[in-house]
């Protein structure tokens, strides 16, 4: 299996300007620059997409998890949140960190920990990335 993303770009760094789109068109030519990266410029950015790609890839292996133990559940919401810092001549993704709040009834905190975790391991962005992800997990309680 395969998918791909792609991106485009016009004129310099600064004040160029570029799109991302993806295979199945839930992107399709959406800005991207760089104030919109390194500033507060309305579009998107590579760390944030990378983010929303680690949150939903964890967010089913959660629950693929949990369905192997027979547990369903209710309510699952996860955020990557993604730093980028200064780094030599140019940046680096220094740190991510993956946090899952998640309403399931029946199930018991160690239980709801020792699957988000295993998950979290599990999920392929996860294997991808090569810094530590920080991890946090929060049952809701019916």
């Amino acid at each position: 299996m395969k998918r791909f993303g792609s991106a485009a770009w016009t004129g310099s760094l600064r004040e160029g300007k570029g799109s991302v789109s993806t295979e199945s068109k839930a992107l399709e030519a959406y800005a991207y620059s760089f104030f919109s990266r390194y500033g507060e410029t309305p579009g998107t950015n590579p760390e944030e997409l990378l983010g929303a790609a680690h949150a939903a890839c964890f967010t089913m292996s959660f629950v693929r998890m949990l369905g192997m133990a027979n547990i369903t559940p209710e309510d699952v919401d996860s955020k990557s949140e993604v730093t980028i810092d200064k780094d030599g001549d140019g940046f680096s993704i220094t740190a991510v960190h993956l946090s899952v709040v998640a309403k399931i009834p029946g199930i018991d905190e160690e239980t709801f920990h020792a699957i988000a975790k295993k998950a979290k391991a599990g999920c392929p962005v996860s294997k991808l990335m090569k810094v530590d992800i920080s991890f946090d997990a929060t049952l809701v309680s019916e």
